[in-house]
């Protein structure tokens, strides 16, 4: 008959299983995967929280597979860490995936753990964190693995606009596990040590015969540049974690708080008189709206989303007088600011998150049309350019708009115009609002007039004088109410900052329905 464990027999065996969990697939499997300067699970863990914060869920959990062998090869947690604790201050779920328990594969019993938290996540109201470092589903368990994917994707589409959710992919991130990343708000990437992809070079090469690297492929610079699909790239395991909690700063909790506040030194009343003379007089010479933006906002700090894919729209997180926004620019240095499809699904998505979460939105607009071409109306852009029409249109959130020179076409109704329920809409005296462009426009309108002149390029130049005296100006928006307000450049932060101040209860409800159908 065995003896009875006293108290403190019992305690020391809780401490050694704790021991046990803790070093998930052993130490050495830990230091093998450390080479390189990737951090182990835990470490990560500990960048991200605050110290002292995490208290860990379901530590001893473990597989119940017994196939191939795999009841007898068991370690606590199952290949990933799971818990809460406090980012910044604020109460965050997080999970964290160890790719030294069976490569991090995902198993019934893993995806149980991540279900638990996400689902107690919303219930609380507080943000989702992974960091997903895994080999995909583990093989061993079948259908019981990609059941278990699923029923991540379903928690992550339910989640969506309630609660932030975000991604940091820091190894390896393939077949169906890349759609739980996708469906979340924000992912982030680490340089040389991260890849995604749906399918891989193997099998890539076998099917279509291209030779790729997995980095080529499907690394932080191919997602962050070519294809979109990250919004941040790190240089490491540290910087991706400390980005995580800059972006988190900027965030609210959940979709009914309030965007958050934070003090500032930075004067509500500061003018600066160099904006006076900051856009150029010639209409066709680009300027860096990058500079505008951070010379405005508090301290002249942004947070640029998705700052190396399309580049002719800024998009990314500011502060007037403290208080976060969404801030939306045209880029004039790069395909002269036209809106393409890139620069349009990068926007609209961004301004959806903003609306969702309370977060104002500030559009800044200097954009001569949608850009032209065969590639651009065959690939879509119709549909594409439909879907920041459709965000701006749909926002409640204030949106205040800011006109610094050309607002041409459709893209000037797109851009947060005053149709689309923008509350607050300024122009500067160097904007110019038309259907198009003078030469064009004076191209259709006086074609014949111009034929049948003496001199047809001195009666072409006289009128496109004569149209932009007209028209190439903010005053004709501005005598019908399109436009609120011309403004003195210098008095641009001042006249934002008073904006949000007079717009920080605004209501505004869209008709009641299941939901919109945007033009995917």
């Amino acid at each position: 008959m065995s003896e009875v464990k006293t108290t403190l027999e019992k305690i020391k065996e809780l401490e050694e299983k704790n021991d046990e969990a803790f070093v998930g697939g052993g130490e050495d499997r830990i230091a093998k995967h450390k080479e390189g300067g990737r951090l182990s699970a835990r470490e990560r863990l500990d960048v991200l929280l605050d110290p002292g914060s995490f208290v860990e869920i379901d530590k001893f959990s473990t597989h119940r597979c017994k196939n191939f062998g795999m009841d007898k090869k068991k370690f606590y947690g199952d290949g990933v860490i799971t818990g809460y604790g406090r980012i910044n201050g604020k109460p965050a779920y997080v999970y964290s995936q160890d790719f030294t328990v069976f490569g991090g594969s995902m198993s019934r019993a893993q995806a149980n753990k991540i279900c638990k938290i996400m689902d107690m996540a919303v219930k609380n109201g507080v943000p989702v964190i992974g960091l997903n470092d895994s080999g995909g589903a583990r093989i061993h368990e079948g259908v019981e693995a990609l059941g278990g994917y699923a029923d991540i994707f379903l928690r992550n589409v339910t989640s969506s606009g309630v609660v932030p959710q975000i991604s940091a992919i820091m190894g390896p991130c393939a077949g169906g596990a890349v759609y739980s990343p996708s469906l979340t708000d924000f992912i982030f990437m680490v340089k040389d040590t991260s890849y995604m992809f749906v399918t891989g070079p193997d099998v890539i090469k076998s099917v279509t015969h291209e030779e790729v690297t997995k980095e080529e492929l499907g690394g932080a610079t191919a997602h962050s540049k070519k294809s979109g699909v990250a919004h941040f790239a790190a240089d490491d395991d540290k910087h991706c974690l400390l980005l995580i909690k800059e972006l988190l700063n900027f965030l609210p909790s959940n979709n009914i708080d309030d965007a958050p506040i934070l003090p500032t030194t930075d004067s509500p009343d500061r003018i600066d008189e160099s904006l006076n003379s900051f856009i150029p007089d010639n209409s066709k010479k680009p300027y860096n709206m990058l500079e505008l933006v951070k010379t405005v906002v508090d301290e002249g700090y942004f947070l640029e989303v998705q700052q190396n894919y399309a580049q002719n729209i800024i998009v990314g997180f500011a502060r007037f007088n403290g208080r976060s926004v969404g801030v939306v620019a045209n880029q004039p240095q790069v395909l002269a600011g036209c809106l393409n499809i890139e620069a349009s699904i990068k926007s609209a998505r961004f301004v959806r998150f903003c609306d969702a979460f309370n977060i104002p939105i500030v559009t800044f607009v200097d954009v001569p049309g949608f850009l032209p071409g065969t590639d651009q109306e065959w690939n879509g852009i119709i549909t594409h350019g439909a879907k920041l029409l459709y965000a701006y249109a749909e926002a409640t959130v204030p949106k205040i708009t800011l006109i610094t020179r050309k607002a041409y076409g459709g893209a000037y109704d797109v851009m947060s115009s005053k149709h689309l329920r923008g509350d607050v809409n300024l122009a500067y005296p160097s904007s110019e609002i038309a259907v198009m462009g003078a030469e064009g426009a004076v191209n259709i309108i006086f074609r014949n007039q111009i034929k049948e002149a003496k001199d047809p390029e001195a009666e072409r130049q006289k009128l496109i004088a004569e149209y932009e005296e007209r028209f190439a100006n903010p005053y004709v928006a501005a005598e019908i109410g399109y436009v609120d307000e011309v403004i003195e450049p210098a008095m641009t932060r001042k006249r934002i900052i008073d904006s949000l101040e007079i717009l920080k209860n605004k209501k505004d409800t869209n008709p009641p329905k299941k939901h919109g159908n945007i033009p995917l």
